[in-house]
């Protein structure tokens, strides 16, 4: 256990193509371009990955999401999960056993992640890139090259 990638929600999620499909595993919910490349990408290079999540925080790939949610970090909306419960989650999932972090997000998350993870380093390789579609450009010609963002 050397890192955990720690990638977006994302907006576009599962339901929103099958919105009578229930409850499904996190690593299911997710259904965004952006979403889908930075999971390629951890897959490729780091393994072991999480989700962060506005309302539901830290999970897993095999962690249930009931239903369909729009709750993302910064909004003033009573679902917007505490960094209390963030770091508990952290605890309860033993992911304070992984020293490095990989962080596969934007600038939006940086303060919530230092904040949540504050034993590891942690690595922020898409941050400085201009827009969600300079992630998905650098994230695709990674994988394509071959070449990790990140050092190991």
């Amino acid at each position: 256990m050397e890192a955990l990638a720690i990638l977006p929600c994302g907006r576009r999620k599962i339901w929103d193509k099958n919105p009578a499909v229930g409850g499904v595993k996190a690593a299911d919910a997710y259904i965004g371009v952006l979403h889908r490349l930075c999971r390629q990408y951890a897959s490729l290079y780091v393994g072991e990955w999480a989700v962060i999540s506005g309302k539901h925080g830290l999970l897993l790939p095999d962690d249930i999401i009931p239903e369909n949610y729009d709750v993302t970090f910064g909004q003033k909306h009573p679902d917007v999960i505490s960094i209390a419960q963030l770091k508990q989650q952290v605890i309860d999932k033993q992911l304070d056993q992984f020293p490095n972090i990989i962080a596969l997000t934007g600038k939006k998350y940086q303060p919530i992640i230092k904040q949540v993870f504050t034993t590891q380093e942690i690595q922020y390789p898409l941050l400085g890139t201009k827009g969600i579609g300079k992630m998905q450009q650098l994230l695709k010609h990674s994988i394509e090259q071959g070449q990790p963002l990140h050092k190991q």
